[in-house]
């Protein structure tokens, strides 16, 4: 049976101001991806309100000269793994994988596990499974409706402008300044949107982009957020409740991992096959510099990057599930809840042992098997042949948008 955490009524936050933030790194394929998801979402609700705040504030898009991977989630396209680049120093270039190499190996070498690589693990390994070897189902225009709010939420303290990029080192530069200029902004203005993470999480490296990060007024402590929309005025059920708190719980393990360890960047070289010394293009040595940290090299910035964690507190123990109606943003509510440590690294155990090929994956518990009836791969799975006595699918009232939205 599937655990769930603890958590506490919902609760009201204070506002904060919003904030200026110098460079904000977004891939060319997010660009693409946000683009798609504005014009769905305009198109699916012509008039739905939308709040922009005018700040005269750069950006940085990031414009790569190579092939950039796809985004790796199996219910929605994430932003949050986009841009990965195979680093210069890779020995693996044009190594065939082999068949029976783990699935971290197979389809993460060299790239890490995304955090939406965790929550869809929870979901149902074995439709994680199934998306690896057959590929990720398309976007719905619910999904993308989700990403259009998102980036709504970004442009009211960013605004996107465009560089262009020669290696992964200036790939992996790029977004540590963004995470840099996100901290200052913290700091100074209370307040930061889509901020990168990146760490070892239980001895594997893993990338995330943060929603939303909020400095509490009275203990000046940081409060992860992330913002949820939902196509019908509902709040979701529980095991997606569940799977929200797992993505912001690991959010906040990296986070703390980052202001209170030194970051292991020798290890962070070696498995991104990174060249520390490699000069940035001159594009990004100048962004750097107008932003306060000039860097030569993607070391210089690393360094950067470890002294700005080592300003930063740890996160709060309460985090924030913020749920909104697609239609016109207004609040459904919110999911206010502790960070149970324990109960994350049994999910992060579990979900490390499938990835690793220590078992196989494990179809969704009996009590949560109606998701098969929404799973693209369910004709093909053995797990949707429900065996008697087990609770329908039909039994329990449960549409494609609450699916769709959970993430």
């Amino acid at each position: 049976m599937t655990s769930t955490p603890p958590h506490s009524s919902p609760s009201h936050n204070s506002a904060f101001r919003t904030a200026e933030i110098p460079i904000e790194i977004i891939p060319e394929e997010e660009m693409a991806l946000i683009e798609a998801a504005l014009a769905a979402a305009a198109a699916a609700m012509p008039s739905a309100p939308v709040c922009r705040n005018a700040k005269s504030i750069r950006s940085i898009t990031l414009m790569s000269k190579r092939g950039l991977s796809a985004c790796t989630d199996n219910r929605s396209s994430d932003i949050e793994d986009c841009g990965r680049v195979v680093g210069s120093n890779s020995p693996n270039k044009s190594k065939k994988i082999r068949e029976s190499e783990p699935l971290l190996y197979r389809f993460r070498r060299g790239r890490g596990l995304s955090v939406t690589d965790l929550t869809a693990t929870e979901w149902c390994e074995k439709q994680m499974e199934y998306t690896l070897f057959f590929g990720k189902p398309k976007a719905t225009k619910v999904m993308l409706a989700g990403s259009a709010r998102h980036a709504v939420l970004e442009e009211e303290v960013i605004q996107r402008v465009k560089v262009n990029v020669e290696s992964a080192e200036d790939v992996w530069a790029l977004k540590l300044m963004n995470f840099i200029v996100g901290a200052n902004q913290l700091l100074f203005d209370g307040l930061t949107r889509e901020l990168p993470l990146v760490g070892l999480v239980e001895g594997v490296w893993m990338v995330g982009m943060l929603d939303e990060v909020r400095m509490s007024q009275t203990e000046r402590i940081p409060v992860l957020v992330d913002t949820k929309t939902r196509g019908k005025p509902t709040l979701p059920r529980e095991p997606q409740k569940r799977n929200g708190r797992l993505q912001l719980m690991c959010y906040k393990y990296m986070w703390d991992s980052l202001v209170t360890n030194k970051f292991p960047s020798q290890k962070f070289f070696d498995f991104f096959s990174l060249n520390p010394n490699k000069i940035l293009s001159q594009k990004i040595r100048e962004n750097a510099a107008g932003s306060g940290f000039a860097s030569e090299t993607l070391i210089d910035v690393v360094r950067y990057f470890g002294n700005s964690c080592c300003l930063l507190p740890q996160a709060h123990d309460r985090l924030l599930l913020r749920y909104e109606l697609q239609e016109d943003q207004s609040l459904l509510g919110e999911d206010e809840f502790p960070y149970e440590l324990d109960w994350l690294k049994d999910k992060i155990k579990s979900s490390h042992d499938f990835w690793l090929g220590k078992r196989e994956a494990e179809y969704a518990p009996i009590e949560e098997r109606w998701k098969c009836g929404y799973c693209t791969f369910s004709s093909a799975c053995p797990a949707n042949s429900i065996p008697p006595g087990s609770p329908s699918k039909t039994v329990i009232e449960y549409t494609q948008q609450d699916r769709d939205q959970s993430h």
